[in-house]
């Protein structure tokens, strides 16, 4: 009934690759390396989303 309230999996990917890459700015103020690792996973969440093409 409610099937278009639905996101696909190509905008999950979106909103937790740009929830990741505000978290990585974030952490880039504090922590570099922690920064670092954020954005790594942001990146294969990007990677996640260009495999979905």
């Amino acid at each position: 009934m409610f099937g278009f309230l639905k996101k696909s999996e190509k905008e999950k990917l979106k909103a937790k690759y740009e929830k990741l890459i505000k978290e990585a700015y974030k952490l880039s103020h504090i922590d570099r390396k922690a920064s670092d690792l954020k954005m790594a996973e942001a990146q294969e969440v990007l990677d996640q989303m260009e495999a979905l093409n």
